[in-house]
């Protein structure tokens, strides 16, 4: 526990400074690209009009899904956050071993760095949903009282994925293989965490209830549950206090971690 709110104690204290050096970042990866930022808004663009394509044209997305929902639309909801969570998790395994030489040049908190990549992606992600918007309104799905839900699922995905970044950026440090590891698992989760196949649709199934465990699931189907208007976080109390249990549980053992061996990060260089 005293791990736990060392680490969230440093992500309040160094809050400027983890705006700041994300937004350096960003800049500087585009900087040496005649078109600069734009490919912030270009890349995730084409990402959701590849998937347009792929799976409204070709494969039929118009055809209706839980009633009267295009199921293109559903796919959308869905795939953009895993977007931004499978990208977090990737860049996010690497984000301590990447910037350490940056570490011993300049003092700050090694704990902030996951945070920093989290920001890091706020604007492409900030894109994606403009261009959600765009395909509910074209569908005449327009905004009720469920869609402030947003707000609460959107905590709910950076805080995991802070949890999730601080575990694997120190296992990473200590275990190099590991990151290579994530990104097969990652793209296994592609498909059991609900971004283009409905994982929830017979509830009662053992099949179902084992990938609920997936805490990317809570997240996806939340912001489905959000989006059109379904039913509000608190009415599944129970996966609430599963997805948080789990999120603070990763959290606590990343913190420890973190904190047992950041001062032998340096050795594993």
């Amino acid at each position: 526990m005293k791990a736990t709110i060392q680490i969230l104690k440093e992500q309040v204290t160094h809050w400027h400074k983890i705006m700041r050096i994300a937004r350096y970042d960003q800049r500087a990866a585009y900087q040496s690209h005649y078109l600069g930022m734009v490919w912030e808004v270009l890349s995730p663009t084409l990402q959701v009009l590849i998937y347009y394509f792929v799976f409204g044209i070709r494969m039929n997305g118009s055809q209706m899904i839980e009633g009267n929902v295009p199921y293109i639309v559903w796919m959308l909801i869905g795939i953009i956050p895993w977007f931004f969570i499978s990208g977090i998790i990737v860049s996010g395994a690497n984000s301590i071993y990447a910037n350490l030489s940056l570490v011993s040049r300049v003092k700050f908190p090694m704990s902030i760095l996951p945070s920093i990549t989290i920001f890091k992606s706020m604007y492409s992600y900030a894109t994606m949903l403009v261009i959600l918007l765009f395909f509910l309104f074209a569908n005449h799905i327009y905004p009720t009282i469920y869609w402030t839900q947003f707000f609460y699922y959107f905590v709910c995905m950076c805080f995991f994925l802070y949890a999730v970044s601080l575990f694997n950026a120190t296992i990473t440090i200590l275990f190099r293989d590991y990151q290579l590891i994530i990104g097969s698992v990652m793209r296994l989760l592609f498909f059991l965490s609900g971004a283009v196949m409905d994982v929830t649709a017979h509830p009662d199934s053992l099949l179902t209830k084992a990938l609920k465990l997936n805490p990317i699931v809570y997240v996806i189907e939340g912001f489905r549950d959000a989006f059109l208007s379904r039913e509000w976080f608190f009415q599944d109390i129970w996966w609430l206090l599963y997805f948080w249990g789990v999120t603070l549980l990763v959290l606590g053992v990343g913190a420890m971690l973190h904190l047992q061996f950041k001062d032998r990060f340096m050795d594993y260089l």
